[in-house]
């Protein structure tokens, strides 16, 4: 092995950092990342099987070799322009914990586009907004490679989900 190549691989990590990798996808021009130890798949768009009675932001459901997984359009979700899915549309599977079940959820977006370390040093707290912005799925901002990555808690954001839709039922 060249001891070179191994030598520039660890530039700009010190000794003892933690460093997370994250996958990072694009969303109406901004990146955002999900812990890449989280990704179960990458796949393309494919048609979803509507589900009646669900959030505009759930596309519905699609059979990935045997497991009936829900499918999140992000861009609804995040209250985004809607536009029409394109051949980059992808949607990344995600292994979630919520309430302290696992379960599998595709989540769709525009592109995947890279793969980032981001040493705990490097993440920052997202700012606070008020109530008037819920920043409560986002585990924090980064900047790597002069890009700031909004990295998400998707486990986070899908508990708020559960919490959405248990309150809409309850009114």
């Amino acid at each position: 092995m060249n001891p070179e190549v191994r030598e520039e691989s660890v530039i700009g990590l010190e000794a003892g950092e933690d460093t997370n990798q994250f996958l990072t996808f694009m969303l109406a021009g901004e990146e955002y990342g999900v812990d890449i130890l989280r990704v179960q798949e990458i796949k393309g768009w494919e048609s979803s099987t509507e589900i009646p009675n669900t959030p505009g932001y759930i596309q519905g459901v699609m059979n990935l070799r045997g497991t009936i997984v829900p499918i999140v359009d992000l861009r609804s979700r995040f209250e985004l322009e809607q536009v029409e899915y394109s051949n980059t549309t992808v949607v990344i599977v995600l292994k979630t914990i919520s309430s302290g079940d696992e379960k599998t959820i595709g989540f769709v977006v525009d592109a995947v586009s890279d793969v980032y370390n981001v040493t705990d040093e490097q993440l920052k707290p997202s700012p606070d907004f008020g109530s008037a912005v819920s920043t409560e799925f986002v585990r924090g901002l980064a900047t790597v490679d002069e890009k700031m990555l909004i990295l998400l808690d998707i486990d986070h954001l899908m508990d708020a989900d559960i919490d959405i839709n248990q309150s809409e039922m309850t009114h």
